[in-house]
């Protein structure tokens, strides 16, 4: 049976096969050393130059970085050992597959390969154990938010990623031919989770992937990016909202820190922190009104958002003074939010709000508009549908809907109730969590305008 290597501590003088790949090699006059790697950690393989031990001698003198091999041997703990004090004294190594040299990155750390060039060669990169704590983490956290809304009754639902329209509207679509017709790769599942909320189900979560055609080159975009998504029914105010969401990050970040504190440290070099609740709240006026204060002003082409400069600002504003790294910026303009976004009263700002991470957007929530007549009317506001779509009699001409379209605007005619919810980036959530550069780092095949393989 194999053993780990985070296993062999409570092993002392138990033989043990451990398999995993050559990480480093030390042929010496008399002694031979062999760090071992495999998921969990790694160790040390102790083997003296002797007549006995000729065969397993000639096999370690021949081993490359990065093969794979299977090892028996003995399991000695020894303060004196250097890697954790734990060795294993080999009795037999079986070669798996020889490892081609050169690699074509460098695996030893000493020197940092090309972006560009790692990505070539994604599994190996993979291989070092900073990038496999990043998907140690991910893991774990996906895990404490599927728990967590779990146990708050919310239903998990696969939507379709092959849709008739467009999710979100605008120009960041994928088109494909569908058997002689057009179809798009879904930007969100919006329209579903609200089709689940019209079903009666309440509460709903998805985490899937979702697809923007979007041709920026920077450190936070992707064509192809795993979203996280949640709709929940009978809301007040985007307040139900922003609180379930800081109670579900707090909770998985504590999650993280019980899990993988230690190793965070010791790889990563940092301490994980659990963030202090209530998360801050500001108005998109007010987040203008501190970037101004900082001598920055937001770009008119941004029409009412912030860009990343502003972004950036509000989180070291927010950290320095109140010594956050969460900030919800709300009342977003409509001009600059889907129709399906509520209107205040004065019909200028939206009931959402982004949730900024040290500076940078990861998700985006809103209360919906579940009245039809208001929904059909903010969607020819639009642009989203023509403005003759609905007869003097108040009826819809289908004519003139959008295909695919009369589906979801039919979820409000029945009794939709009041809900809301949000979607969230989960690899910019990683990235920030983890203080990686890019999200590349935290995608484990990253995709963009100028990278289709591997």
């Amino acid at each position: 049976m194999r053993t780990y290597i985070n296993q062999l501590k409570s092993m002392h003088g138990q033989t043990v096969t451990l398999c995993g790949f050559v990480h480093e090699v030390r042929d010496l006059k008399k002694m031979q050393f062999v760090v071992l790697k495999d998921v969990s950690g790694e160790c040390q393989l102790t083997l003296t130059k002797t007549p006995e031990n000729c065969a397993i001698n000639s096999i370690v003198s021949s081993l490359t970085i990065q093969s794979s091999i299977k090892v028996i041997g003995k399991v000695n703990v020894d303060d004196f050992v250097k890697m954790g004090g734990v060795e294993v004294l080999p009795t037999d190594i079986l070669v798996v597959s020889i490892a081609s040299a050169p690699l074509p990155i460098d695996m030893t750390g000493l020197t940092e390969s090309g972006k560009d060039t790692r990505a070539d060669w994604r599994f190996l990169d993979l291989r070092d154990k900073r990038r496999q704590l990043i998907f140690k983490v991910q893991t774990t956290m996906l895990h404490a938010m599927r728990q967590f809304w779990i146990d708050k009754n919310f239903l998990e639902i696969f939507s379709p990623k092959l849709v008739a329209t467009p999710s979100e509207g605008g120009a960041e679509l994928f088109e494909l031919d569908y058997f002689g017709d057009r179809a798009y790769l879904a930007q969100s599942p919006q329209v579903y989770k609200q089709m689940a909320i019209a079903a009666g189900f309440d509460r709903v979560f998805e985490i899937g992937p979702a697809f923007r055609a979007d041709k920026s080159h920077t450190n936070r975009h992707t064509t192809e990016f795993t979203s996280v998504d949640i709709e929940m029914a009978w809301i007040d105010s985007i307040e139900d909202i922003m609180s379930l969401q800081e109670q579900w990050i707090t909770h998985f970040i504590t999650v993280v820190i019980e899990k993988h504190f230690e190793q965070i440290k010791e790889i990563m070099g940092f301490e994980l922190q659990v963030p202090k609740l209530p998360f801050a709240r500001i108005s998109m006026k007010k987040a203008k009104d501190i970037v101004k204060e900082l001598g920055y002003s937001v770009p008119k082409e941004t029409k009412g958002d912030l860009d990343p400069q502003a972004e950036r600002l509000i989180g070291s504003f927010m950290k320095d003074k109140y010594q956050s790294d969460f900030v919800f910026v709300t009342d977003y303009p409509t001009s600059i939010r889907p129709f399906y976004h509520h209107h205040k009263e004065d019909c200028k700002t939206t009931n959402s709000f982004d949730l900024l991470y040290k500076g940078i957007e990861i998700s985006t929530g809103a209360k919906r508009e579940h009245n039809f007549d208001k929904l059909i009317m903010q969607a020819v506001e639009k642009g989203v549908l023509d403005g003759k779509v609905r007869k003097l009699d108040g009826s819809l001409d289908l004519n003139l809907m959008p295909k695919g379209m009369d589906s979801y605007f039919n979820c409000f005619k029945y009794g939709c109730p009041p809900h809301g919810g949000f979607g969230f980036g989960l690899s910019r959530m990683l990235m920030q969590l983890l203080r990686l550069d890019n999200v590349r780092e935290a995608s484990y095949i990253y995709r963009s305008v100028d990278r289709l393989t591997p």
